[in-house]
């Protein structure tokens, strides 16, 4: 998934700004006790994601795909007096983590916690928003893409991770491997709409960045 060689990526590490104690604890406790930790946004992701948002200064966030909760506190610090984030997931067995180290982080009263489909959460949640995130199943991309991006006010920001797949969108997909397939047609869609401006930064796995017109 990472494209930098090990001793570059553990030298920018070093060279950032360090985790608070409540991330660095979150990470330990995620690659201990919950499956595919490699799914964890992590220091250098995270720094970046909190970066983004203080740089944005969002009245309202969107995360679809909550995991540990790692991104939804860093996203979360840029966030206004009266700013609120949703973020969204649909694995029960996660929403313990993730709440306890939000409360750790301060952010109980700032983090919106949705457990349930993202499908059927979006269009529930009546709000507009200048920062989303979207790190969720694949095959979906486009679905939630579209179902976001009217909810999204002029210049508002979208951040889209795995959109390299760990290389595997420079070949043609496996039979079956609709991952892939579904990040291809998105990356795709992305590059032929006119309403928003797109880059793709090629840290980690790929970070699809668009601006809303």
């Amino acid at each position: 998934m990472n494209f930098l060689p090990k001793d570059i990526e553990v030298y920018a590490e070093k060279i950032t700004e360090p985790e608070t104690p409540v991330l660095q604890q979150l990470a330990r406790e995620t690659n201990i006790k919950v499956l595919r930790p490699r799914m964890l946004s992590g220091h250098l992701q995270g720094k970046f994601l909190e970066f983004i948002s203080k740089m944005v200064k969002p009245e309202r966030i969107l995360e679809i795909g909550t995991y540990t909760g790692y991104s939804a506190i860093c996203l979360a610090q840029g966030l206004t007096n009266k700013g609120i984030l949703h973020t969204i997931d649909n694995n029960p067995e996660l929403e313990d983590i993730a709440l306890k180290y939000i409360n750790m982080a301060g952010l109980s009263e700032k983090i919106v916690l949705h457990i349930k489909n993202a499908i059927d959460v979006i269009p529930e949640i009546k709000e507009s928003f200048d920062l989303v995130f979207l790190d969720a199943d694949k095959e979906n991309y486009i679905n939630y893409y579209e179902m976001v991006i009217d909810k999204m006010n002029k210049g508002g920001i979208l951040l889209v991770d795995n959109v390299l797949w760990s290389g595997k969108v420079l070949k043609e997909p496996e039979k079956g491997d609709t991952e892939t397939q579904s990040i291809i047609e998105f990356n795709n869609h992305i590059s032929n709409d006119n309403r928003v401006e797109n880059f793709l930064l090629p840290f980690r796995d790929g970070l699809m960045i668009l601006r809303k017109k």
